[in-house]
Formats: C-alpha cells, structure tokens, sequence
C-alpha cells in the first residue's frame, strides 16, 4: 500500500483530495490530510475509509520528519514559503514530494541532493504555475518538430468570476488568497519584444495593458507578470524576439486599480500608527495633500484628473472609500488596510462561480516560409464554492502528477517542472477528460 500525505487542506486542495480519495481504493492507497486545523482536514476526508486526518504544524520540525518518514509521496499545498522545509525532508527521508506552487531558489539548489537520494521534487503543476507549461511546450514542441521558428509566444491568464455572477462595477471577484492579489505585479515587469528589452516599475504598470477577446466571453485587457525573461530558458526559447506573460482582467480594472496604486495604498513595507482609529475615508486622505477645506470627492478628482473618469469614480465610490467606516486593525500596512476594504465588497456570494481564463498566442514562421499564429484558449468554470474553477485547476493536474508518481508512472529524480512530453502528455490527456482542456485556432498573418 502506497501512503500519500498531503499537507495543508486549504480551498486549493479541495479538487486535489477529492480525485485521490475516488482513486485509492483501486490504486490500494492511503490517504492522509494534514491540517493545523484539524476540524478542516477531517472535513475534507469524510468518511473514506482509505484516508485519515492529522493535525499538522509546519513551523514544528518534529511534525514535519514524522509526517514525511510515514508517507511515500508527500504533497505539500502549505503557503510557498514553507516548501524547502518539506523538501529537505524529503530528501533526508528518500520520500517524493508534489506542489502546484513555483521553484523557489532554495529547491533549486536541492536538485543534485535530490538526484543523490533518488528523489523527485515535482513543482509548478497547478494551473499557473502548471497547465501554463503544459498546453505552451505541447504547442512548442509540436511547432519545433515541424521545422517552424517560433517567433512571438504571448500568454496570459486570469482568475475572475464567471459572467453570470458578474455584478459588481469592479468586473471582479476574489477567486483566490486576497493578499496576493492587493500585492500583485509590484517590482518591476520584465519582458522582450521584437528583441527589445522591456522593464515596467510598479508605478508605471497599470498604464501598459493590452487587449484580447474569447469568443463567447468578451474583452479582456492584459497588464505584464513580473518576469517573463525567465521562461524564455524554461521552454528552451533563448533566441526568441518576443516572449510575454501577463493577468487578465476585465476591461477598465485596471484604470481604477492603478489609483490605488498612485496613492501608495498597495504598499506593505510600513504600517500605520493608530489605524484602528482611522475611517476608510480618513484612510484614503492620508495620501493626498492637506487641504482642510476641499473634499476628499474633489481630491481625488483633481489629483488624478487623467485617470479619473466616471467610471473609476463610480468603482471607487461602490467600494465605500469615501465613507466614515471604522477600520478594525490595529498598526496595519496600507495594503492590510485595502485588502480588508475590498473584502467587504468583492467576496463570491453564496452560489457564485469563478473562471479562470487563460490564452496563449504563438507566431511563428513554417519551414516553407508562411508567417502564422495559433490562438490557444482554455476556459473553465467553477463548480461550486468549495469546487472552484480555481481550486479545480490548480488541484487536478497536481492529483494526476500524485497518482503517476505514486504508481511509478514517473520516475525521474531531481527537480522538475512539466515541460516535458513525458510529463506533459499523460497530464493534458487526462485533463480534457474532466473538461480542462484548450481551443485552438489558426491563422495566416
């Protein structure tokens, strides 16, 4: 009997137990969820009598060694920053480990260990970081085999709310951690096009969008991820002239977002002294200069007068940022502060549904000399609250990947990441049998 563990049993695992807990009984596995709130683990088990829940503290050593020594495959959804942790363990203990999160440069540095102890550290095999990789390097692959030269590969997904649960001004939903969104794309963008270097600080960042459209769901705009230089060694692309990553949005998100962004109030490098006494309103003010007698309104429409129209007026105005509503955290960063405004008002609703979208565009030259692209763009919508879109892609090729190592279908040692075939295909294929799966299009340019 194979014993699999998987720590943490957040939203995101939610898709992830579920495919294991259906499978264990033919594949002869033991299932194990480990939570710090063991109310949760037991919750995500059930009944399944293949499974068992722990108690699991990350931050204490001796739970870790004991829960990777006990385990043949570990999987770890705990935050990013604890993956090494596990991963050292892993190694000591000769036990496999999974995650959907990003190589850190602490496991990169574990590859030759790894490879010693004959372990695999499989990562980024979520949605993105994960069916990303996939569906690109299918197309990539395909592409160099046929003599082509790739010569443009843009690529850009988005977590929002599905159409029909669209009601709000924002064209938005929190389908994922809310911190991490009140702190995306700071630091500085980084990307190439036409051979041309191009970095985007943070403050210039909201200003620099693209646009594209899906047949059947309308318009979306694109701002850029923070490095997209990276990816041009992950998919063996060194000489390309162009090579993009960026999130989608709804359009004009990013018009209003970019407000929050002028006035600093994104930023968590400091906190605020009495903040638990401050009122949204007072929150906002803070930012702008001090005139007693003009109105925060007025302010904010003279201050960014080229950002500023009634549509960004109406966003900010839905969120309540004009009104005297106390703020309830004590010695809070700005972005603490914005994160629990925009809790108030972008929550999913009972019975909503998420999205994610994701579309990947590649231009290329065939070896007869056409110039042509391929469009390739995936949808999915959520299920329910606990079976989110989000939870759903991230969780199910991260189960597949489980259920290959578990079973000895993958065998490799090191660290790896899904860009090749023998990784890539097996997980796509089984995808598109629970509907995750790609349209492509092609046309001459």
């Amino acid at each position: 009997m194979k014993k699999i563990s998987i720590l943490g049993a957040g939203l995101s695992a939610t898709s992830l137990i579920e495919y294991l807990l259906e499978r264990a009984e033919q594949n002869d596995w033991q299932i194990n969820v480990g939570d710090c709130d063991i109310d949760i683990a037991k919750h995500k088990v059930g009944n399944n009598k293949r499974a068992t829940a722990f108690t699991f503290n990350v931050k204490n050593i001796d739970d870790v060694n004991k829960a990777v020594a006990e385990a043949d495959v570990i999987v770890s959804m705990l935050p990013a920053m604890f993956h090494h942790i596990i991963a050292k363990s892993c190694i000591e203990n000769k036990t496999q480990m999974l995650t959907a999160s990003y190589v850190s440069k602490e496991i990169k540095e574990m590859g030759s260990a790894a490879q010693d102890a004959n372990v695999g550290i499989f990562m980024e095999l979520g949605v993105d970081p994960g069916i990303d990789h996939m569906s690109a390097m299918k197309i990539i692959d395909k592409l160099r085999a046929d003599g082509s030269t790739l010569n443009g590969f843009y690529s850009s997904t988005g977590g929002l709310v599905a159409p029909e649960y669209d009601n709000n001004p924002w064209n938005y939903k929190f389908t994922w951690n809310p911190r991490n969104v009140v702190l995306a794309g700071q630091g500085v963008s980084m990307f190439i096009r036409n051979g041309r270097y191009k970095y985007i600080p943070y403050q210039r960042l909201f200003h620099r969008l693209s646009e594209t459209s899906i047949e059947g769901f309308g318009d979306f705009e694109i701002y850029p991820n923070r490095d997209s230089l990276k990816y041009r060694k992950t998919y063996g692309l060194e000489e390309i002239p162009t090579i993009f990553r960026g999130t989608m949005r709804r359009k004009g998100f990013s018009r209003a977002w970019n407000v929050f962004v002028q006035l600093g109030a994104t930023d968590d490098s400091y906190t605020i002294e009495n903040s638990d006494k401050m009122t949204f309103r007072q929150f906002i003010n803070t930012f702008l200069a001090y005139e007693e007698y003009t109105p925060l309104e007025e302010k904010i429409r003279n201050h960014f007068s080229i950002l500023i129209t009634d549509d960004v007026y109406n966003k900010l105005k839905w969120l309540d940022i004009f009104e005297d509503i106390k703020i309830p955290l004590k010695e809070a960063t700005p972005a603490q502060i914005l994160q629990y405004i925009l809790e108030r008002k972008l929550q999913l609703e009972e019975g909503d549904k998420d999205m994610i979208v994701m579309q990947h565009r590649f231009e290329f030259t065939t070896k007869e000399g056409e110039d042509k692209e391929i469009t390739s763009t995936m949808v999915v919508k959520g299920e329910t609250n606990e079976r989110t879109a989000m939870a759903i892609t991230v969780g199910t090729p991260l189960a597949i990947a489980v259920k290959m190592v578990a079973n000895k279908e993958l065998k490799l040692t090191g660290v790896h990441v899904p860009v090749i075939p023998e990784m890539y295909n097996p997980i796509l294929e089984e995808l598109e049998e629970s509907d995750i799966k790609f349209t492509e299009t092609e046309r001459t340019l």
